[in-house]
């Protein structure tokens, strides 16, 4: 199997993407989609971001290489009533069968990151956006520590082999040289791109920092391969106490729940 299917069909991201519904509707809010728009939503779980895109009356076409999360996103659809979004089992290294110039807008939100190869999957997002088009990342970045996600997957990988030969990190996506380069290579101007920190967050109020950190390990395909990795080696309590230190430590909420703010790169680029 893809490896990369693998990891994201090992846990269940729903339970984690439920922490980040109203970041989702906001992220959509701010791109200013009206109909008749026809819209990729890219690594789009199970519709996060997607649904809130259909529910602006947008023609939505959420892509994952998930299987369990393309079926969930299509039962949420069909609960919802939204007649005007699809999901599909995809790619992003490789959207075989997606036409090009087909969409007025790609996005894709911690989605596409993840994907192995990132030269092909900027070329794939380019190759089928229509000109005239935009394309909108939202990408973890390295070494910020208000980037809770690039932390949480910097204190997993600490705890587990290293990575094969050839890996690329998915947070080199949230550096400013490495998107220019990858764009430049599909045929995208420097001058076309633009890059802006912006917050998404984590929200539950009934759910403790500790209690989110679960959720990763049980949930989560990163966290949860760490995990393994730790129990091997003895190490499970250690990096258990690291990272509900980290959720503390960014936890903003007051009164019990959690509301963990994470910063990620917004970059914009226009087709």
């Amino acid at each position: 199997m893809n490896p990369n299917k693998a990891l994201w069909e090992k846990g269940d991201f729903t339970e984690i993407a439920a922490f980040m519904r109203d970041s989702g509707e906001a992220l959509v809010a701010s791109l200013g989609v009206r109909p008749p728009a026809r819209v990729l939503d890219l690594g789009c779980g199970d519709g996060t971001t997607a649904i809130p895109l259909a529910r602006l009356g947008a023609d939505v076409v959420g892509i994952d290489i998930a299987a369990n999360l393309v079926e969930a996103g299509n039962e949420r659809a069909a609960q919802l009533g939204l007649d005007n979004l699809t999901f599909e089992e995809g790619d992003a290294c490789d959207l075989d069968g997606v036409e090009d110039d087909a969409f007025d807008l790609t996005l894709t939100c911690f989605g596409a990151m993840f994907a192995p190869k990132p030269f092909d999957v900027a070329r794939e997002m380019v190759r089928v956006t229509k000109p005239g088009g935009r394309i909108v990342m939202g990408n973890w970045i390295p070494n910020d520590p208000t980037s809770f996600v690039s932390q949480l997957l910097k204190i997993s990988a600490s705890f587990q082999p290293p990575p094969p030969e050839g890996f690329v990190s998915p947070v080199t996506w949230g550096v400013e040289e490495h998107v220019v380069e990858r764009f430049g290579e599909a045929g995208v101007a420097a001058d076309r791109i633009s890059m802006v920190k912006d917050t998404f967050e984590f929200v539950s109020p009934h759910t403790s920092p500790a209690e989110l950190i679960e959720a990763f390990r049980q949930f989560y395909g990163p966290t949860m391969n760490a995990f393994e990795a730790a129990e091997q080696s003895g190490r499970e309590d250690e990096l258990r106490e690291q990272l509900v230190r980290l959720a503390e430590e960014d936890n903003t909420s007051a009164n019990g729940g959690t509301a963990i703010p994470a910063t990620f790169l917004r970059v914009t680029v226009l087709v």
